[in-house]
């Protein structure tokens, strides 16, 4: 029977409903009816509970309040403290917009103030945090949201349609699972893998070799654009994400399934890389359009949220731990057949942005986990070891007058070492250039998927770390002024590796003066500059104005501080395995060297005697 139609047989005429519609997974009612509008979730609990669909109810146009008066009314309602930063209308979907530095006072003790109104106004709100540090990012990926509200109604209809578009005979087809290792098997980057079933095609994860740009396998048989039902990205890092919106610039109009932090991250490093790459002189795989198309066909999920994605598989995102909005991927295939769980890139311990990767699956059949720092040797120190030396290197050259560079992922880590040194309350001017600003006021949009620890310090004490006056936003014409100064500090700047970007800027300028400390505190990959400067390379070879390449003299120090990675190490992986509410049948292990994935796979093996695979890129494992 048809869903929409069942839906229907449960509601009384007087519910008085104009439409029923997919949205997504999802199912709307709009109804004319105030009363029912007002007090619906008795009867909206029991059609779910026999329908096991979510279903949310909206109001017709025709009930709801004139915008400008509603308008009014809602700031009447919501305390002046609460930083309304704007209220606008999306007539389409019923709903009014309302964006506060506080949505906790917009939504009042016990939902009493956001149920006002809504039983006032009779809009159905829609509360969203402002940044606490104006993001262009942020403004631009909700504004593009808003514009494209018809189009999206539209999509998302047709997305929910075909979710539940399967008929009996394609019910009966024989059930398999097989995965298709596109990209990041047996190394670090451009992550990609297909998912396939009689009835879908579901890519996880889509990225960029950033130190070679080689893209992902997509010229193979397996891979048919026609036929990709979704693509689900675990976290916004280039390595992950960097190709997704190729896809779309090959004219793919499915959906894009992520958190809401994952999704601006996305667009920022996306725009970031186009940039780089124009700068640079290389081949740029698609332009910024295709990142906006990417976006409008984005359907940003919660952690925990449960959404049909296709006709047999239903996708749940939890924490991993690795960076904001970061995600585990579960795909539950069937009903029951199969549940995989693809870590993406994971963090299980502590650190000072996030909670340890959830553990908590209750069916894991097959784990994909990553193997970054998976060798037989990859063990950190702790935290506060980590966190000490840094500490100390920074004390120990700002004393002899010196600038500590510590380059760093624009997303993730910078953000890890600010919450470090707000925390201990160094004094010395912190200055930062790049991206990594940008990325800080995106983590001040969504401090929800913080650490629980930062969130107290956010909420409760009014203390937000990011917000701190040690830190220095410089712009590229102050860039000189600070190599040349004799003011002692520490200057954050991208990119991790020193590939490109600020840090290879003040790098110039600072190596030569023995004063002056490099500090690591991230993976630096094979072939590039911050790896050679790693293994001692006395001379790096760096490209200076006008494109020509010179030798550059190292004669600053060079720290390296492990234990600050986003990444877990050996004994934090195999935890992870250890700790899963369910015990995998079989572990597949990508991201992460030759050798390490390799070792890995081995010795998981021997631990949990369960079946492992390292396979290789192009490889295909059936897996039911």
């Amino acid at each position: 029977m048809n869903i929409l139609k069942e839906l229907e047989t449960k509601l009384s005429r007087d519910a008085k409903i104009s439409e029923i519609k997919f949205e997504g997974s999802e199912i709307v009612l709009y109804t004319k009816n105030r009363e029912f509008f007002q007090d619906h979730e008795q009867v909206i609990k029991r059609i779910v509970s026999s329908i096991k669909k979510r279903v949310e109810v909206r109001p017709d146009l025709s009930i709801t309040m004139d915008q400008e008066k509603a308008k009014k009314v809602i700031k009447d309602i919501v305390p002046k403290d609460a930083g309304i930063q704007a209220v606008y209308f999306e007539p389409e979907l019923g709903k009014v917009v309302i964006e506060s530095s506080k949505p906790g006072l917009v939504i009042g003790r016990g939902g009493e103030t956001y149920r006002r109104i809504k039983n006032e106004t009779l809009w159905l709100p829609k509360i969203e945090r402002a940044p606490a540090i104006k993001s262009e990012i942020v403004r631009a990926v909700r504004n593009l949201l808003h514009s494209e509200i018809p189009y999206r109604k539209k999509f998302l209809n047709k997305i929910g349609q075909n979710i539940n578009a399967i008929n009996e005979e394609e019910e009966k087809k024989e059930e398999w699972v097989r995965l298709s290792f596109l990209g990041g098997a047996k190394q670090v980057g451009r992550s990609c893998i297909l998912v396939e079933t009689p009835n879908s095609n579901v890519l996880m994860d889509c990225g960029i070799d950033v130190g070679t740009d080689t893209t992902p396998y997509l010229d193979v048989p397996e891979f048919n654009i026609e036929k990709l039902n979704a693509i689900v990205a675990s976290h916004a890092h280039l390595d992950h994400v960097g190709y997704i919106p190729y896809i779309y610039s090959l004219g793919y109009t499915g959906p894009l399934y992520c958190t809401a932090p994952t999704r601006d991250l996305m667009v920022l490093l996306c725009l970031d890389y186009i940039d780089v790459c124009q700068r640079e002189g290389k081949d740029v795989h698609y332009t910024k359009k295709a990142i906006e198309k990417a976006v409008k066909h984005s359907i940003a999920l919660d952690y925990g949220e449960v959404s049909d994605i296709t006709p047999d598989i239903r996708l749940t995102l939890q924490a991993a731990g690795h960076l904001l909005g970061s995600s585990l991927v579960h795909l539950h295939i069937g009903e029951g057949l199969h549940n995989i769980l693809y870590t993406g890139d994971l963090k299980f311990g502590s650190s000072r942005l996030f909670e340890p990767a959830f553990t908590d699956f209750q069916r894991v059949e097959t784990l994909i986990m990553e193997s970054t720092y998976g060798g037989q040797g990859d063990t950190m120190p702790s935290r506060r070891d980590s966190e000490a030396k840094l500490l100390e290197i920074i004390e120990r050259t700002v004393k002899q007058g010196g600038k500590c560079l510590i380059p760093s992922f624009a997303v993730g880590r910078a953000q890890e070492i600010m919450a470090i040194l707000a925390s201990n309350g160094l004094e010395h001017p912190i200055w930062m250039e790049g991206m990594l600003w940008d990325a800080t006021a995106i983590h001040t949009a969504y401090p929800e998927y913080l650490s629980r620890y930062l969130q107290r310090n956010i909420f409760h004490k009014g203390n937000n770390p990011f917000l701190s006056p040690v830190f220095k936003r410089v712009a590229p014409k102050e860039r000189n002024g600070i190599i040349d100064s004799s003011e002692p500090g520490v200057i954050i700047a991208t990119s991790g590796m020193l590939i490109g970007g600020p840090a290879v800027e003040y790098l110039k300028g600072l190596a030569p003066d023995k004063k002056n400390t490099l500090v690591f505190v991230g993976y630096q990959a094979e072939g590039t500059p911050g790896r050679r400067i790693q293994k001692g390379w006395k001379e790096i070879p760096l490209s200076f104005e006008g494109g020509r390449t010179k030798s550059l003299k190292m004669e600053m120090g060079v720290e390296t501080v492990h234990g600050l990675s986003g990444h877990a190490d050996r004994n934090e992986l195999t935890s992870f395995i250890y700790k899963l509410a369910s015990k995998p049948e079989r572990i597949i292990i990508n991201h992460g060297d030759s050798k390490k994935c390799s070792e890995l796979a081995r010795d998981v093996h021997r631990m949990f005697r369960v079946e492992t695979l390292a396979p290789k890129n192009l490889e295909v494992a059936r897996i039911k």
